[in-house]
Order: C-alpha cells, then sequence, then structure tokens
C-alpha cells in the first residue's frame, strides 16, 4: 500500500510538470521558470519541478542558479539520475572539474555502467585531463548506444583524446 501511494505521488508530480516541460520544448524557457517556480510553491518537495527549473535557468543563462535547483532536486531525490547528470555537466562548464566528476561517478555508483553517467564522467576526466580514464568511460558510453548527435560528438572528443600527451586537458563545446 505505501508503493502504491509513492507511486501515485511521483506520478502526480510528472504530471505537475507536464505544462513546463513542453514550454521547455518550443523554446519557451521564460514561461517555463514562471510554470516551474508555481510548481514549486505549490509542492516544495517536487524534484522533477527543480531538475526542471534548473534546466530553464542553464537555457537563461543563469548557470549558478541552475546548479542551486539541481543541487535541491538532488537533495529530494538522491537517485534521480537526470538531475545528477545534469548537475555533473554544468560543473564542468563552470569549471568546477572535481565537483563535475565527484557528481558523474556518484551517478555511476548508484546506477552501473549507465551511459550518460559514462559520459558525463567521461567529459570530466577529458576536461581534467586524465585521458585514459576520459577514453574508457566515453567508449563505455558508446556501446550505450545514445542517438547519432551524440554519438558523433563523444566520437570526436575521443579522437581529440589521441592528439596531445596524458594529463593534458581537452578543450571541447
Amino acid at each position: 500500500m505505501a508503493t502504491q501511494t509513492v507511486d501515485a505521488e511521483d506520478a502526480a508530480r510528472w504530471d505537475a510538470v507536464e505544462e513546463a516541460t513542453e514550454l521547455m520544448n518550443d523554446g519557451r524557457f521564460v514561461e517555463a521558470l514562471v510554470a516551474l517556480r508555481n510548481v514549486i510553491k505549490a509542492d516544495p518537495r517536487n524534484p522533477y519541478a527543480f531538475h526542471f527549473l534548473g534546466a530553464a535557468l542553464f537555457e537563461t543563462g543563469e548557470r549558478e542558479t541552475a546548479r542551486e535547483a539541481y543541487r535541491a532536486a538532488l537533495r529530494l531525490a538522491p537517485n534521480y539520475l537526470g538531475a545528477r547528470v545534469a548537475l555533473s555537466h554544468l560543473l564542468r562548464q563552470l569549471g568546477d572539474l572535481d565537483g563535475a566528476l565527484s557528481q558523474a561517478n556518484e551517478a555511476l555508483r548508484r546506477f552501473p555502467g549507465d551511459g550518460e553517467a559514462m559520459q558525463a564522467a567521461g567529459l570530466a576526466y577529458a576536461a581534467k585531463g586524465n585521458r585514459k580514464a576520459a577514453k574508457k568511460q566515453l567508449e563505455g558510453f558508446l556501446k550505450s548506444n545514445p542517438d547519432l548527435e551524440a554519438r558523433l560528438e563523444v566520437e570526436q572528443i575521443l579522437g581529440m583524446l589521441g592528439i596531445a600527451g596524458e594529463n593534458e586537458p581537452v578543450e571541447f563545446e
């Protein structure tokens, strides 16, 4: 019975962010921000609202605030893989390479072999200059059968890993 209640709450929380995600899909990020903030006011324990708030803030250039939104999602739902991977990517882009790698490794600890977590770890390792670890993680990501765009991006980065010496950071994005 308790599982059914949790499942119902989870479904309701997903339903609550549906309008905002549709706005985001249409590129209407400012409107999505308003909708997500309303969802959070109604249910401050909705991890999906915080995750998508982070995504919308990222798209509007508010990266530090996006970081806090992703962290809020993870405080509410530590196993929320999408939020953890997004936080890893954002931390890497903000220059916090240790934080990015920590989040990616935590994602892999919780979800061993997950392609998205492997990609996040590989990109963090590449940015730190650990080419051997980056290559291992990125090759693992490719084995997860990603979409074409992600596959091409990672194949390009793998090509860049062989150009310079070990421990030299790879610049991409």
